[in-house]
Formats: structure tokens, C-alpha cells, sequence
């Protein structure tokens, strides 16, 4: 894990960051808001990522931000087992991950881009996507 505090920055940078560090090998790219010393509001910058790609990151976030320093630390990561099927809705077609526990599936959950997309194109709520292609799911599998 690669982490930084930062108070000084535009909150517009995050966005442009977050997708450069994706595109560079982190695995997840997420903010939180905080409170430094003096009161003062800040954001935690957090990038889940191998070890090998480190500093790669690290050298991305100390270039593209206000930042002077990075800690590290391991951490544990554990992630289902997982793959697709594609679900036809009255909208067009939309991929579920699904995610399993040994051989269960325990969960399946409609892909946001897709769903996105689609709400787009139609001219509809992305709930009504997500909730059609979810129904869809439910009734081939009897859930």
C-alpha cells in the first residue's frame, strides 16, 4: 500500500491521477478525506498495488502531485474467484460478474460500464439498467 496525505492540492488533479496510476499497474487508486495537524482538511491518497510496480507509483505520485513523502506498508489481500456471463435485457446486453466461494457463486452483480453505456444510449435511469439485467440473472438461476 502506497499512501500520502495531501492539503495543498486542486481536487481536480485526483481524477487525472487516479487514471495514470490504474493505467500504471495499481490495483485499486482511492481517496479519503482527512484532518492534518492544525485542523487543517486534507485527502489520503491510497494506492493498492504489487510489489514490483511500486516504484513506478511512487515516482507517478511524487511527479503528478503536491506531495513530499509516501509511506508503505503490506498489506493482505483476498479477492473472490470470478468470471462472466452476459445477460440480453430489453436494452441490450449486459455482462454480470460473478463471484464464487469454492465452486458457489455467492454473489452476481451487472458491470457498471455496461450498464452505464446502455443507460446512454436509451435514455434511462442506470438503476433501470442495473435492476433489469440484475432480475434477468435472478430468473435463469432460479434466486
Amino acid at each position: 500500500m502506497l499512501e500520502t496525505n495531501i492539503d495543498d492540492m486542486n481536487p481536480e488533479i485526483y481524477s487525472y491521477i487516479t487514471v495514470k496510476l490504474f493505467d500504471e499497474g495499481a490495483l485499486d487508486v482511492f481517496t479519503t478525506s482527512i484532518v492534518m495537524k492544525k485542523n487543517r482538511p486534507a485527502t489520503k491518497l491510497s494506492v493498492l498495488c504489487r510489489r514490483i510496480n511500486a516504484k513506478t507509483l511512487t515516482d507517478i505520485i511524487f511527479r503528478e502531485t503536491t506531495t513530499f513523502g509516501v509511506r508503505t506498508y503490506e498489506v493482505d489481500r483476498y479477492s473472490l474467484k470470478r468470471d462472466f456471463i452476459t445477460v440480453d435485457t430489453v436494452y441490450g446486453q449486459v455482462r454480470m460478474k460473478k463471484g464464487y466461494v469454492n465452486s458457489e457463486v455467492i454473489k452476481c452483480i451487472p458491470e457498471y460500464e455496461d450498464c452505464k453505456k446502455l443507460a446512454i444510449e436509451n435514455n434511462i435511469s442506470i438503476i433501470k439498467i442495473y435492476n433489469e439485467a440484475q432480475n434477468i440473472y435472478n430468473k435463469l438461476n432460479r434466486i
